[in-house]
């Protein structure tokens, strides 16, 4: 109590008592108050227990959309593009030396050996390297998680196929089943976990649960340690054990959107179908007992009146009295455009993606586009950075390990131990909407010191040591058959000057006569 409600209490103890009471009722939040228009919220479950109510449901509801709304398989597309994109994340191994410098050599070794794993990374031998990935993140931002096991050295009926024996296998979030728990174990949703929370195994059944041919108990079921398991999931809440799609919460409007674009399609249908119609008013002369009789079949029943309408036609058949009308209908709707575009940026919000990516609407300024590029990224970098540390990230570790292991490349002796498998994972790079601004942005910056080529390089996508490689070659190239180019900055400027100087009018017609 303050002063004033203690001098209050002192005077007056009811009043002091009142005063007490209505600043305890004040003192709550105003949304936490339920009223006519705002329905109470109370469930307060927890996470595990909201994932095993709804995920499966979800998930179901998630992989539907992607096959019949295009839309929602767009911006998953969108999702998995920026996020993985078409050559999936690079690795640039990076070990060192006692001295703090890369050992090269050895990385060279690595990437070569990696480079012949990415043909066959997986057991199916279907999927290379990248495509691999993009399945994976596929499944795990539509169904809310994927898992793989990695599979070591020999296994029996199993062909690695590549140098390292190091194989995964991909599956998707069914074969772990969400309904299979024993608390004596630790298991909780088909992980096992130990008492801090830490998973020490996961129970997969042992075929397709949803071919038929696989016993849905626990008969079914074999147990993979956690260290094989590579788990990727979309964690919301502390303490949770499985993912949830990423499209949880814009099903609801994904559904809308769907409904109300198929139900203006079939208006726009209806209304191309034209309607005429023909009125009869006796006000204006219309006698039904002087026009002509309707034609009539065999069995004596009227026959529709043919009317053929073509381009500047006239209607010379109609009686007195009569004209015809046209049915009007109000489509194509004049607010749906402005509508959809609305629903669409919410449901873009919701998942993560761009909207102009998602509705191929690329209206606006330089500076709108690079903004939204801008605050969009960042979005496809947390992505990538979640994908990279639950499936990337140690499944090059593995294979740095296995590749020792099996001898395809041994860990030299004066590599520090620790950084035999340290590498940098290249993600996606933001694109230049305008070349030449975003050129001269990084020229300045570059000149400056406030960034280096090989930072540029990479921004764009690409390895610094493959372009020095390419770029040493083709000037070599050049330099043989004594080409120049000005974008060699060791060609003086005036040799460039004269190639790419125009030779004059005169100069040309002197030069044809001489041929």
């Amino acid at each position: 109590m303050n002063i004033v409600d203690r001098i209050v209490g002192a005077v007056n103890p009811l009043a002091g008592l009142r005063r007490a009471q209505a600043r305890r009722a004040l003192a709550h939040y105003e949304g936490a108050k339920p009223n006519k228009q705002r329905v109470r919220r109370m469930d307060n479950s927890s996470p595990d227990t909201l994932v095993g109510a709804g995920a499966a449901a979800v998930r179901a509801h998630a992989r539907y959309l992607e096959r019949n709304h295009d839309i929602s398989r767009g911006a998953l597309r969108v999702l998995v593009n920026n996020v993985v994109g078409p050559t999936g994340i690079g690795v640039e191994p990076q070990p060192r030396r006692a001295d703090g410098s890369i050992h090269s050599e050895y990385a060279a070794l690595l990437r070569e050996a990696h480079r012949d794993w990415q043909r066959r990374p997986e057991v199916t031998g279907r999927y290379r390297w990248p495509l691999a990935q993009r399945l994976t993140a596929y499944t795990w931002l539509r169904d809310g998680e994927a898992f793989a096991q990695q599979l070591v050295g020999p296994v029996p009926f199993l062909n690695h196929g590549t140098r390292v024996p190091y194989s995964l296998e991909l599956f998707e979030p069914d074969f772990v089943p969400l309904d299979y728990d024993d608390p004596s174990k630790g298991i909780r949703q088909g992980i096992q976990s130990n008492a801090w929370g830490e998973a020490t195994g996961y129970w997969v059944y042992k075929g397709d649960p949803r071919e038929g041919m696989t016993f849905m108990n626990a008969s079914g079921l074999k147990f993979i340690p956690a260290e094989r398991m590579l788990h990727t999931a979309t964690i919301d809440r502390l303490h949770q054990r499985r993912g949830v799609s990423e499209f949880a919460s814009v099903i609801t409007r994904g559904e809308d959107l769907k409904d109300y674009e198929e139900s203006e399609r079939i208006a726009a249908k209806v209304a191309a179908s034209l309607t005429a119609y023909v009125k009869r008013n006796e006000t204006n002369g219309f006698q039904p007992e002087n026009s002509p009789q309707p034609p009539r079949d065999e069995k004596g029943n009227v026959l529709p009146r043919d009317l053929r309408m073509q381009p500047g036609m006239i209607l010379d058949t109609l009686t007195v009295g009569e004209e015809v009308g046209m049915i009007d209908s109000n489509r194509p709707n004049p607010n749906l455009i402005a509508w959809r575009a609305g629903q669409l940026r919410a449901f873009c919000a919701g998942i993560g993606a761009s909207y102009s990516s998602v509705s191929r609407d690329y209206d606006g300024s330089y500076s709108a586009q690079r903004q939204e590029l801008v605050e969009q990224w960042v979005h496809y970098a947390v992505l990538a950075d979640e994908f990279v540390g639950m499936f990337v990230q140690p499944s090059w570790e593995t294979f740095v390990q296995v590749a020792h292991l099996s001898g395809a490349v041994p860990i030299p002796s004066d590599v520090v131990p620790g950084t035999e498998d340290d590498a940098l994972f290249i993600g996606q790079s933001m694109p230049w909407i305008d070349p030449m601004k975003e050129a001269n942005a990084w020229e300045k910056l570059v000149q400056a010191g406030f960034a280096s080529e090989v930072e540029v390089i990479r921004r764009r996508g690409g390895n610094p040591h493959d372009v020095i490689e390419q770029v040493d070659a083709f000037r070599k190239d050049a330099a043989r058959r004594a080409l120049v180019f000005s974008s060699n900055a060791a060609t003086p400027a005036n040799v460039v000057a004269a190639a790419s100087a125009k030779p004059e009018p005169e100069e040309e017609e002197e030069g044809r006569r001489r041929k």
